[in-house]
């Protein structure tokens, strides 16, 4: 894919301290792409100190811009004279006080803000979407209502809500709220729909509820059972190079669902299990779904969460990332361990 990747003008990267976007940005170093990333704050340089140690190819080269996803204009210093925009930036929590103020506002108004400025700025000819398989479905339950029983790009979140899973619901305005924009506008919007992101970090600490998952379970959280979460898992690696294939193949476009493997959480926890069972708690055996489903509110879970995805089997098509951006995916045990091994040396547990 090198070859087709453009160079003569530079790249925006929003929410460039994030888990997928630290990856993008190192990949578009590494091919000689010079970036502008935009944080909150450009003078934290503890923040911003792995992302500055990215190597790059000769030519590219790392600009940091100041830009808050609620202030409209913030995005115009940062975008002008790109030749596309990746929109990254969006939050991934399941721990927030108020879900419009915490979730909804910063996924759908920042989006809004991003693309509007992207409509404005003559330069900008494609915007590659981080969504997710969030805005696709909002439990494992759905699939089996989804033509076939399979989640494929034709098929939008109906379920979520401000109320029920508002983190699926704020991927699923944002998103839509994409497509509106780019109706009316000069370039080219591509989706990437991936499932739960999985595997290191280029540096820091990222705060995405991955990472909290896998730190759950690397202080012995599940030594006593996990349970069988049906979800689809995807490398980071491969999400950030599906980001490029999205920006600079010509023929790119629409949603694409980017998911490496249909597993659950169980599953994936076990593929830890040869390298470092001897060392952590990790587990060995299913939590028993009426056992969950009887203390799901002590969990932080709600009863109808456990019934509609545990042991319940997730199925999505990905033949379009396939085919269309020449997707592939590494093992899950080889992201799982990486990932965990990551997590050990920057001291997680």
């Amino acid at each position: 894919m090198d070859h087709q990747i453009d160079r003569s003008a530079p790249v925006l990267v929003t929410g460039a301290t994030g888990f997928v976007a630290g990856w993008i940005i190192k990949r578009l170093l590494e091919r000689g792409v010079s970036v502008h990333a935009t944080v909150r704050d450009p003078g934290n340089a503890e923040r911003l100190r792995h992302l500055n140690a990215l190597p790059r190819a000769d030519g590219a080269s790392l600009r940091f811009f100041k830009a808050e996803l609620l202030t409209e204009g913030s995005f115009a210093e940062a975008m002008a004279g790109c030749g596309v925009v990746f929109h990254t930036a969006s939050p991934f929590t399941s721990t927030f006080a108020d879900p419009q103020k915490d979730l909804i506002d910063p996924a759908l108004l920042g989006t809004r803000n991003v693309l509007d400025e992207a409509r404005r700025t003559g330069s900008v000819h494609r915007v590659v979407l981080t969504s997710s398989c969030a805005a696709i479905y909002t439990d494992a339950a759905d699939c089996a209502d989804a033509p076939g029983g399979v989640l494929t790009e034709n098929v939008w979140n109906r379920t979520a809500s401000l109320e029920y899973q508002p983190y699926s619901w704020s991927k699923t305005l944002a998103e839509a709220e994409a497509w509106k924009i780019a109706e009316h506008a000069r370039f080219r919007l591509v989706a990437i729909n991936p499932c739960l992101i999985m595997g290191p970090a280029i540096g820091g600490k990222p705060t995405s509820e991955s990472f909290a998952i896998m730190e759950r379970a690397g202080r012995g959280e599940f030594r006593f059972g996990a349970p069988r979460l049906g979800l689809g898992f995807v490398d980071v690696r491969d999400v950030a190079e599906a980001h490029l294939a999205a920006a600079f193949l010509p023929d790119a476009e629409g949603r694409n669902i980017v998911a490496g493997h249909e597993s659950d959480l169980l599953t994936a926890l076990m593929t830890l299990r040869a390298k470092y069972g001897d060392r952590y708690g990790l587990p060995t055996r299913a939590a028993p779904k009426f056992l969950l489903w009887l203390v799901a509110p002590r969990l932080g879970l709600t009863r109808k969460f456990v019934s509609r995805n545990v042991d319940v089997a997730w199925r999505a098509d990905t033949s379009k990332g396939r085919r269309e951006l020449g997707l592939t995916y590494r093992p899950l045990q080889e992201t799982m361990q990486d990932m965990f091994q990551y997590m050990i040396e920057q001291k997680y547990f």
